[in-house]
């Protein structure tokens, strides 16, 4: 008789709060890659994947009536690293030298990692009413950070 089947633990069913269909307001920060930042419109829809093991996200983000930009994210938990692990690709070709690290600090789900480009910290606030806001912030040194942009999500029931 073979070993049973692995069963996610309580760390990948954490990941459980991103699964869903959700859009909202977002606003981009002047940066170099949106010299005048301003409003966009953002959803994106969360699944379960690998029975439970991980989560898988497809988003677009929308000025202007238009679609400016589209991403592909898979979550999962390593508990090797006991950290939460992000791949992302994305429409302005980024694909991560490595997985972008997180871990949750009370409703907030923070992650971080460096590339060539600087340091990004992205961070997920799970609010009260099926709301989450989302948050990118970028530096060149690790320490003083620039908000990129904030969007403010509602679960679609």
């Amino acid at each position: 008789m073979g070993m049973p089947m692995p069963k996610p633990s309580k760390f990948h069913k954490k990941l459980q709060a991103l699964i869903g269909d959700w859009s909202g307001d977002e606003v981009m920060h002047p940066s170099h890659w949106d010299p005048k930042g301003g409003k966009a419109k953002g959803k994106y829809r969360s699944r379960a994947i690998a029975d439970g093991f991980g989560v898988v996200q497809d988003y677009e983000q929308r000025k202007g009536g238009k679609v400016v930009f589209r991403g592909h994210g898979v979550f999962g938990y390593d508990p090797q690293e006991q950290c939460y692990l992000w791949h992302w690709s994305d429409s302005m070709g980024g694909v991560p030298c490595a997985a972008t690290k997180g871990k949750w600090e009370g409703n907030k789900l923070v992650w971080q990692n460096q590339s060539p480009m600087g340091h990004a910290r992205y961070t997920h606030t799970f609010l009260r009413g099926g709301k989450v806001g989302f948050t990118i912030e970028t530096s060149g040194d690790g320490a003083s950070w620039s908000l990129l942009m904030e969007g403010l999500y509602t679960k679609k029931k």
